[in-house]
């Protein structure tokens, strides 16, 4: 860890010499970056420069907005100085958490460090006090910015429990009271996840009545779809447009994985029905999610009780729940027959099964000697259900293929990525400098789409203040990345997935240097990030 100099109370102007930023027609223009103050002071060249000022040679190296990622489950994780590390080697310097319906607050954390313990961990601070709080914790403690949307499950869980059945008015009304302050404390919209307890309870009305004052508030609805997604986004779709329809709220879809011709051809219908959507989405096929989400009828898969166990304590209670399961497993379309070599254990906690990270349920349970149904049941109970597995699809997709997706006016990129755990998804080290590895040094991007798609869109849409440019970015936060354009690269696979990415040493957040020559500084200027009350007019234009 290198240290910043600093002076009086704040930190020296610092000039990004030599280096290019990217031009409006696409084309990188030679222009130093002066930054003073947080903001950007001036950008060409920097002749009087202050005395006191730092210095960053950036040679060759284009000077870029830092990038935001629209779905992030760092947020009670990113006080550890390796997720920090992972975050800036990749050029991220804001995040959006609350993602899936699932976060610390409302409440006092637990529901959430509980029920996903296993993608997002516990915050190491928070006990409570709401939006307001939770964004409190990140002001000056970390060198990342972190905005939040309002969980939707976990606003829920507060007034409901986690069992099915619709809400009543008082309890609809309790849930609607917590939107509000939440949107009025900052979060930037309101998230479900409506594959997961307690989320999947929530029917189309109770969703429409929250969205309500998401729409009032000038926020935007976040949606983990209800049905799956691959072949079957058209019913997560439909319910987005009904609700949009019904309370103008702005909907964007939460990685968004299909095949890309599908994906397409449902985000022109939805234009085409009067609901223009944004999205997310990370440069890998395989997803990553909790292991009982995705093998557990929902009565099973609430999470901090002993259903399960209970469930399967004899005989036949344990060939009913194989049963269920093989059904779930077959009737999914991004699993089917061959279920058992699509699904890999990433995270198990249970000490007696470590050693199955890193492989897949049918290589895990011949080396076993157990069948894969009876293993994955072995593993969620001996883990309290907090185990996560990453999913390869039928058939990957090729860069080739992925790329018009990523082009979409729409688009935003997200990671979607968890850092919990030994044998991660590699999307949680490496999504934004695959993104500049294989889109833009492989031709598929422009310079000027990666910034729009990695930085300038989420800032504007989800209204993150002056951020997102730096040509035009005269005042605007310093929240800047000097990439390397022929050596970004990510480096984490499947096979070791906790490697960083090279080719972004130094960043700056607020003005301040968070990473030089690749490594922390120990600075903490990130802040939680409030969401402006008057979205700019670039934000609702996805078409």
């Amino acid at each position: 860890m290198t240290t910043v100099p600093t002076h009086g109370t704040g930190t020296p102007p610092v000039v990004l010499r030599g280096g290019s930023v990217i031009g409006a027609d696409g084309e990188p223009v030679r222009a130093d970056v002066l930054v003073g103050q947080g903001t950007i002071l001036a950008v060409g060249r920097v002749t009087d420069r202050p005395a006191d000022a730092l210095v960053v040679d950036c040679g060759e190296r284009l000077v870029l907005p830092g990038f935001v990622d629209a779905h992030s489950h760092a947020g009670s994780l990113v006080f550890d100085e390796d997720v920090q590390l992972a975050l800036l080697r990749q050029g991220v310097t804001t995040i959006i958490t609350g993602q899936d319906g699932v976060g610390p607050a409302p409440g006092d954390g637990s529901s959430a460090a509980t029920g996903f313990a296993a993608i997002d961990g516990p915050h190491p601070t928070f006990r409570g006090g709401g939006i307001a709080a939770l964004l409190a914790t990140y002001d000056g403690t970390t060198p990342l910015n972190v905005a939040t949307l309002v969980p939707a499950g976990t606003v829920r869980h507060e007034v409901m429990g986690d069992g099915p059945g619709p809400a009543t008015v008082e309890q609809l009304a309790a849930m609607r009271a917590l939107v509000r302050q939440g949107l009025d404390d900052g979060a930037v919209g309101l998230a479900t996840g409506l594959d997961y307890v307690p989320g999947l309870h929530a029917d189309t009305a109770e969703l429409a009545a929250l969205c309500a004052e998401v729409a009032a508030a000038g926020g935007w609805y976040v949606s983990h779809m209800r049905g799956g997604y691959e072949t079957n986004i058209a019913e997560g779709i439909d319910e987005i447009i009904r609700i949009s329809r019904a309370t103008g709220v702005r909907a964007h879809v939460s990685h968004l994985h299909a095949p890309v011709d599908l994906a397409l051809a449902e985000l022109d219908r939805a234009r085409d029905a009067g609901v223009p959507l944004s999205f997310d989405a990370y440069p890998y096929s395989r997803g990553c999610t909790v292991l009982s989400m995705l093998l557990l009828p929902a009565a099973l898969a609430r999470p901090g009780t002993r259903d399960l166990a209970r469930a399967v304590q004899d005989d036949e209670g344990r060939a009913r729940v194989r049963g269920a399961v093989l059904d779930r497993v077959l009737a999914r379309a991004d699993l089917g027959t061959g279920w058992a070599d699509q699904i890999t254990l990433s995270h198990v906690p249970a000490p007696e099964f470590h050693a199955l990270q890193g492989r897949t349920l049918a290589d895990a349970a011949a080396a076993t000697g157990t069948d894969p149904v009876d293993l994955a049941l072995d593993v969620l109970l001996d883990s309290d259900l907090q185990v996560t597995a990453i999913m390869r699809v039928p058939r990957p997709r090729t860069a080739d293929e992925l790329a018009p997706l990523f082009r979409h006016p729409g688009h935003t990129a997200g990671s979607d990525g968890i850092f919990v755990g030994t044998h991660p998804h590699p999307r949680a080290f490496g999504t934004f400098a695959r993104y500049l590895e294989e889109y833009v040094r492989g031709g598929r991007l422009s310079w000027l789409e990666a910034q729009e798609h990695l930085a300038t869109n989420a800032a504007e849409r989800f209204a993150l203040g002056a951020r997102g440019t730096v040509l035009d970015g005269r005042g605007a936060v310093a929240d800047l990345v000097v990439v390397d354009p022929e050596a970004v690269a990510a480096r984490s696979t499947y096979r070791a997935p906790m490697r960083l990415a090279v080719g972004i040493d130094d960043v700056l957040v607020a003005g301040v240097p968070v990473l030089r020559d690749g490594a922390l500084t120990g600075a903490t200027p990130g802040t939680g990030l409030r969401r402006e009350r008057r979205p700019t007019s670039r934000s609702v234009r996805l078409d």
